[in-house]
């Protein structure tokens, strides 16, 4: 999975890529890397770092180009499955340090936390940033760090730098790369819907592990034959 899923995407090895594109080697192109660099105030300086530094993470600004929702690992994959399984598709996402970022429409950020609390999912931990606590109808839904304006994330390398052998996973990486100069985002209605989904389909797990328990578990046994 390493491109986004909107109406006017361009394959990374499409006739919109270079085959000389030197960002190619992660999945996020140079038009993609171009739209990153547009979060910053001086895109250009960003972008002549970038070539001088391609394997080096980076710290970009939200707010204006996009926001971002920080989830734990484990959770952040089950909303990316549902939005690719049974819904629109997601905008860029990448991995970094036991989190997984999805970057969603500017104000998300905002709005996120209150439409969750509003349907009950969790409640609002206060001010922008805050996160859903996972108290709510559901109880389900873990601590989502919303990221908008004033906050900045660091976001995986545009070039990862792939060596021919078998290496290590990266601490960060790209799981949805940029390959286009305008992403499809989704917006906090989109996440709303997947972070339910995520966490009906966690609760869902649960109670099939909780139905055949391992036979080591400290349990206690009933002895169904003394009934009366």
């Amino acid at each position: 999975m390493s491109s986004t899923r909107n109406p006017a995407r361009t394959s990374p090895h499409g006739p919109g890529a270079p085959l000389s594109d030197p960002f190619d080697v992660s999945g996020a192109t140079s038009e993609g890397v171009a739209w990153l660099a547009s979060a910053e105030a001086y895109p250009r300086s960003a972008l002549a770092l970038w070539e001088e530094r391609p394997g080096a993470p980076v710290v970009l600004p939200c707010g204006s180009t996009f926001d971002v929702v920080n989830a734990p690992a484990i959770f952040g994959r089950l909303m990316l499955d549902r939005l690719w399984d049974e819904g629109p598709g997601s905008g860029p996402v990448a991995a970094y340090r036991g989190r997984m970022l999805l970057f969603a429409a500017p104000g998300t950020a905002q709005r996120l936390p209150s439409l969750l609390h509003w349907e009950e999912w969790g409640s609002q931990s206060g001010g922008q940033g805050g996160a859903p606590s996972g108290n709510g109808r559901g109880g389900g839904i873990p601590p989502l760090l919303c990221h908008g304006t004033g906050d900045a994330v660091t976001v995986p390398a545009p070039a990862a730098g792939h060596s021919a052998g078998p290496a290590p996973r990266p601490e960060s990486r790209w799981l949805v790369a940029p390959d286009t100069r305008q992403p499809w985002l989704p917006g906090p209605e989109i996440l709303v819907w997947a972070a339910v989904r995520a966490a009906r389909a966690a609760a869902s797990a649960a109670v099939r592990i909780s139905i055949f328990p391992r036979r080591d578990q400290d349990a206690k046994v009933y002895d169904v034959s003394r009934r009366r």
